[in-house]
């Protein structure tokens, strides 16, 4: 390596003000053992920074692409996965009330649960929570009227904790059909039956495909497409994402080489095909969903103390990236990821774990929470960005860190200092109707709210609370 590089790795994997939490351990002894080469310049000329089964990092397809996200089997008004019916943070046939009131919204009710990151899934009256008691890992079925358990089913873990000292799980549980699927911090993928909790199929992916440990366990919620449960495993030799038969556990197709991220994967329709935008440690890839056939694989990321957690963000025929640690942000033209793509640009937002979401009547003009959350309270910001231009038309100062529900024309912020903030999502500037403390604020703020229902579901350390927040059709 020369003394360029040698300097360029050494900025990346030196420690900086807000980088880490107080406490956290450093982590530039990992620079080096974390997977594939990636190319670090928008050129990538270098042809030893190219993954085997990438051109050149060219795409190894061309056209016009028309993109409608695909859509878990969901209801108006259901939550069925991540980020919501088509895991872009925008609820679908709910009504928020005209006012919740000065104390803020009624809570219905709330239950105790472990540890772990992990929001929810909900479908009709049943609310799938994920979290870890003691050395074993719960999947517990709630009733969304009321809290009462309808099932509980636990699997051993005896993970410890990463970087952050958290125990896990992170992932939220997907519901498809009359299945459920989990991913567990140490790799178990399982499938339950969503009527009884009784375990259809499991896998142990760190066992079949060795992936190297991240900084805090497994932590891509998967994805369900075409029957196919498609997953960030970050296994190694051409194991990076691994395709599952939803029926039987079954693995239809692998591919890539790279390391897992902690972003979820999405699907999008393209020539009639699907098409799964993995973004992994160093990496956009797009992978065609029947085959596994490799389509694109973009640099995107950074070697040392850096993840990919936000999900991508579909709009029209191009697909909007971010990450904080000094990525930036990337606008990519799936027609040809390379051309037009802005690389690495922190000004327009560097997000740190929190997807953005699009206005209502332009899917170009989005709402993001900008920041990190490790940076501490009062450090994030909230901007409404014009991809179309690359411009910031406004941006709302000193907001604790947080997570967006789009619900018609307004945003729901829960910031990680337990604070619910509804915002007009509006391009003309920051306008908050409400702001009202609905739980204990915390550090460890990864949880995402869900809503379904006119029911506002969200977590803290301890307690899972249900809050009215919308117009539900009762039940």
């Amino acid at each position: 390596m020369n003394r360029a590089a040698q300097q360029h790795q050494a900025q990346i994997c030196r420690k900086q003000p807000g980088q880490l939490a107080e406490g956290q351990p450093p982590m530039a002894e990992q620079c080096d053992q974390e997977g594939s080469a990636a190319c670090m310049d928008s050129s990538c000329r270098d042809s030893s920074c190219r993954d085997s089964r990438t051109i050149g990092c060219r795409p190894l397809f061309s056209g016009i692409l028309a993109l409608l996200l695909v859509t878990a089997p969901a209801s108006a008004g259901d939550w069925p996965q991540i980020l919501g019916p088509q895991r872009n943070g925008i609820a679908s046939g709910e009504q928020l009330l005209a006012a919740w009131g000065s104390q803020g919204p009624r809570m219905q009710w709330s239950a105790e649960v472990g540890q772990g990151f992990a929001g929810v899934a909900v479908v009709g009256n049943r609310v799938v929570t994920f979290y870890r008691d003691g050395r074993e890992e719960i999947v517990q079925c709630l009733d969304a009227a009321s809290g009462r358990s309808q099932w509980r089913t636990a699997s051993p873990c005896s993970y410890s904790g990463g970087v952050s000292g958290d125990t896990g799980p992170r992932c939220v549980p997907v519901i498809s059909g009359d299945v459920v699927i989990t991913f567990g911090v140490e790799g178990r993928l399982q499938c339950l039956q969503l009527a009884t909790g009784e375990k259809v199929w499991e896998r142990d992916t760190t066992a079949d495909f060795r992936p190297l440990e991240g900084y805090f366990g497994a932590g891509s919620t998967p994805v369900v497409a075409a029957d196919r449960v498609i997953v960030n495993v970050g296994g190694r030799e051409e194991n990076s994402v691994v395709a599952f038969d939803l029926a039987t556990g079954k693995t239809l197709w692998s591919a890539f080489s790279d390391n897992a991220s902690y972003s979820a994967p999405v699907v999008t329709e393209y020539k009639g095909r699907q098409l799964a935008l993995v973004i992994t440690r160093l990496h956009l890839t797009g992978i065609d969903v029947a085959s596994g056939g490799l389509q694109f694989a973009i640099p995107f990321g950074a070697r040392g103390p850096t993840v990919n957690a936000a999900t991508p963000l579909v709009t029209g025929d191009r697909v909007f990236i971010s990450a904080s640690y000094g990525i930036g942000s990337r606008l990519i033209s799936l027609a040809d990821p390379e051309v037009g793509s802005v690389q690495r640009d922190e000004m327009i937002l560097a997000t740190q774990y929190a997807t953005p979401v699009a206005a209502a009547d332009r899917g170009d003009l989005i709402f993001a929470v900008d920041g990190r959350q490790d940076a501490g309270s009062g450090q994030a910001s909230l901007k409404c960005v014009d991809l179309a231009t690359w411009k910031v038309l406004w941006e709302e100062r000193g907001l604790d860190y947080g997570s967006l529900i789009r619900v018609n024309q307004e945003l729901l912020m829960l910031t990680c200092g337990g604070e619910l903030i509804r915002i007009a999502a509006d391009s003309r500037g920051f306008r908050a109707s409400e702001r009202h403390q609905v739980q204990e604020s915390t550090d460890r703020g990864y949880r995402l709210p869900a809503i379904a229902n006119g029911r506002l579901f969200i977590r803290d350390d301890s307690k899972l609370r249900c809050l009215q927040v919308g117009v539900s059709s009762g039940g």
